[in-house]
């Protein structure tokens, strides 16, 4: 991946962008990586990925890069390219500035920083592993099996210990014990399943089933599922909120964002979204949902206060990954 590809609207970025933060969107359509403010709600900057498609981000905890999968021109399970690479993006001068070759097409798609050792984690679902990175030596130093094909996304406990993969097509959740590097439980969801986060006290684990409109709730502690929350459509992206109480349901089909009281398990708020809601980001103060809605090359913000949107973003074509890149 060459820097020479890389052309980028101009942005001073000496200038804190509001909210202590900037909000990057996957613009799948467009091939690129968004920068936006989030007091605005303006998209300042748009970095090209190199001809090929990321879904997925992650920014550095300092705020100084964001981590780029390079996933290739397919859905997942669909026929199409393999990607075989992740670009390192640096957020000021909005050139790519490092890479990892992962040696052969992988699909690379979810990426996470481990919140306590600080190493990245990439699904990496042609192999059916979890790749593991040096992000200070962009070094592959381990792999973790997940004992299943399509482990697409991956959400990791705030210890650091365990890794939880939705497995699209074969419809189940990996339990990984990342110190160990092996896989602990596979949990049969459904035949297809989408997306997955954790509660804030790790608790609970939240897949969609993508054959029925209901969200799996599966308790951490016996790996089981503990109940299911109806939806009113398939859910895909859900994110909790920081003060632990609800979580935000994307429920692409229906056009909505589901909002689901954790205490009762029961969807309190449905909100009105552009086409095909897909990933949902709660801002760290709590207070902005960010749904990236793919159709619509739009995110919408949506209040927690009173669960109303508070702003539509101009993001890009086929919007998808979201991350939040701190000042």
């Amino acid at each position: 991946m060459r820097n020479s590809w890389i052309l980028a609207l101009p942005l001073c970025l000496g200038v804190a962008l509001g909210q202590d933060g900037m909000l990057l969107v996957a613009n799948k359509g467009d091939q690129a990586m968004a920068i936006i403010n989030p007091k605005t709600g303006k998209s300042v900057a748009a970095v090209p990925e190199g001809g090929n498609t990321v879904h997925e981000l992650a920014a550095s905890p300092d705020g100084r890069v964001a981590y780029a999968p390079i996933y290739g021109n397919s859905g997942v399970g669909k026929p199409g390219t393999d990607g075989t690479n992740m670009v390192v993006i640096d957020l000021k001068s909005h050139k790519v500035t490092g890479n990892v070759d992962f040696g052969k097409g992988l699909r690379p798609h979810c990426p996470v920083i481990g919140p306590k050792n600080g190493l990245l984690y990439v699904t990496t679902e042609i192999n059916n592993t979890i790749t593991v990175i040096d992000p200070k030596t962009l070094k592959i130093v381990g792999t973790i099996p997940t004992g299943q094909a399509e482990s697409h996304m991956l959400a990791i406990s705030s210890d650091g210990k365990r890794g939880y993969t939705a497995n699209v097509g074969p419809g189940t959740v990996s339990v990984l014990d990342l110190e160990a590097r092996k896989t602990l439980k596979i949990i049969p969801i459904s035949k297809v399943t989408q997306r997955i986060s954790l509660s804030v006290d790790d608790k609970l684990a939240f897949t969609s089933d993508q054959t029925a409109p209901r969200l799996a709730v599966i308790d951490t502690k016996t790996n089981l599922v503990k109940t299911w929350v109806p939806l009113p459509a398939p859910g895909y992206g859900t994110a909790p909120t920081p003060d632990g109480r609800y979580l935000v349901v994307a429920v692409s089909k229906a056009n909505k964002v589901a909002v689901v009281d954790l205490a009762t398990m029961k969807v309190t708020k449905t909100i009105d979204v552009p086409a095909a809601p897909q990933e949902v980001l709660v801002r760290p103060d709590g207070k902005i949902a960010y749904v990236s809605c793919d159709s619509s090359k739009k995110v919408a913000a949506i209040r927690t206060s009173d669960w109303a949107v508070d702003q539509m973003i101009d993001a890009g074509k086929g919007a998808d990954g979201l991350a939040w890149a701190r000042n």
